[in-house]
């Protein structure tokens, strides 16, 4: 430890926690942990740097890359099992779903912020009693949210204009899928209480057994195995919904077991701050999304084919995406802690690093994207048109590997500072633009023109977010 890190350690409040782990925002499942705080709490503010980041970060990537090989599974017994109009079904129905989460995440982000302060600050009974009114908050929500989604079933996919075999299959997924929204959003409460003060073995041992028990079930409900019946489509989002009800509940247990979450009573005042902060990522969330259903229009007038492709791209994009959330998920923690405990300097540094160490990774990822995309498309398809396009998508959205970790972690970092407006402002005019690019670009170049639409906005954001990082406006952030 350097000398002027010595000189700030002495004011750190004594029972300031680790950052517990988070999952990936859109897909959900709850890590979990139990800890108290103690040494390996204080090492977030005065440990090296790169060690800290890769002692929190690790975990957390693991488990999002659990939530990865699942989703993964889930989309190869779709497509090869049901064809390319299931995995365009589940792809049209994950942009609505994209937009249910991104709701979620406005408590997710805010509570991660606020209690994250809290720990830092030495208060963590405040912070218990945020996350217990963050849960009984979203779980009203996530009610309110499915009883809206299933009022409005039919016409979310007529405003895609998405086949009627598409549509069909569609409604079957996302319908069920709807029904463990309550469960589902209360999650998110728990994933961001154990995010701003937690453990990083043991939701990842929660989180291994969780997906290795519904890698099972997926085919099991999908294909009718054994005395199961056979529910095809509705099957994997069955899986999908019980692994996150699940968690949530061991999660709760676990959470209120070891004291990072306290119902008494409800705060507003913390509410409050959880929506202010929170608000903007939701919103930038539900903008993306609503764009996606009309990027998705111009991508019909392709055929199955090209909505199949743009599912299978942003299944492969997502394993670099989950990793990223795993290093942005961390830095947010590690920021919010040292903002608290007065380590401006530290907490800058911190999504640098986090930002390098992931964005190595993205190159990687843009060689083997360029090298072999067929082959990653025939992993959840056989369907030579559906391949073909799909390879399209790779080749074109690999050059946006190189910038979407620096996006997606700067982005968290953000985040755990509370400084959410001006990424919402700017990632939400940027995905915007999409919308009138994506159908001039259609008319000329056809689907590839959308493809490389969607490869350069995402190129554009993770620029934005590196710029908004340099200014510096979040280091003066209040929550």
């Amino acid at each position: 430890m350097t000398s002027t890190e010595q000189a700030h350690d002495t004011t750190r409040p004594p029972d300031s926690r680790a950052a517990a782990l988070p999952l990936e925002a859109h897909e959900g499942l709850a890590p979990v942990a139990v800890r108290d705080g103690g040494p390996a709490a204080a090492r977030l503010v005065s440990d090296s740097l790169p060690r800290t980041i890769a002692r929190v970060a690790i975990p957390a990537v693991a488990s999002t890359l659990l939530m990865t090989i699942f989703g993964s599974v889930d989309a190869y017994w779709v497509g090869t099992k049901i064809g390319a109009v299931g995995i365009a079904a589940v792809a049209t129905s994950i942009f609505w779903v994209w937009l249910v989460i991104s709701i979620a995440e406005m408590v997710s982000v805010g509570l991660t912020a606020v209690a994250a302060r809290r720990y830092g600050e030495g208060r963590g009974d405040a912070a218990a009693r945020a996350a217990g009114t963050a849960l009984v908050f979203t779980l009203v929500t996530g009610l309110a949210v499915a009883l809206a989604g299933h009022a409005v079933l039919p016409q979310l996919f007529a405003v895609m204009h998405t086949p009627p075999d598409v549509t069909a299959l569609g409604m079957r997924y996302l319908g069920t899928y709807l029904l463990g929204t309550p469960l589902i959003f209360g999650f998110f409460a728990v994933d961001a209480a154990f995010r701003a003060s937690g453990d990083a073995r043991t939701p990842f041992i929660l989180l291994a057994l969780s997906v290795g028990v519904t890698l099972v079930l997926d085919p099991v409900l999908i294909l009718g195995l054994g005395p199961a019946p056979r529910l095809g489509i509705a099957g994997a989002a069955i899986a999908t919904v019980a692994t996150r009800s699940v968690a949530f509940a061991l999660g709760l247990w676990l959470v209120v077991r070891g004291k990072q979450l306290r119902i008494a009573g409800f705060d507003w005042k913390a509410l409050g701050a959880i929506c202010r902060v929170g608000l903007p990522t939701a919103a930038t969330g539900i903008v993306f999304s609503l764009i996606y259903v009309f990027v998705t229009r111009s991508a019909t007038q392709f055929g199955t084919p090209a909505l199949a492709a743009l599912g299978i791209g942003h299944r492969v994009e997502s394993w670099l995406y989950m990793i990223g959330v795993g290093f942005g998920a961390a830095t947010a923690a590690i920021v919010g802690q040292n903002l608290g405990a007065g380590r401006v300097d530290r907490a800058e540094r911190a999504g640098w690093i986090a930002t390098a160490f992931c964005t190595a990774l993205g190159v990687c990822f843009c060689v083997l994207e360029l090298w072999v995309p067929e082959r990653f498309a025939a992993l959840f398809t056989s369907d030579p048109a559906v391949i073909l396009e799909g390879a399209k998508y790779l080749r074109i959205a690999a050059v946006s590997q190189l910038a979407i970790c620096a996006e997606i972690v700067l982005e968290g970092a953000l985040g755990g500072a509370g400084h959410t407006v001006a990424p919402m402002l700017s990632s939400t005019a940027i995905t915007v633009s999409r919308i009138p690019l994506a159908a001039w670009a259609a008319t000329r170049w056809g689907s590839g023109g959308i493809w490389w639409v969607i490869s350069l906005t995402a190129m554009t954001r993770g620029v934005a977010m590196v710029w908004l990082w340099r200014a510096g406006g979040w280091k003066h952030k209040a929550v």
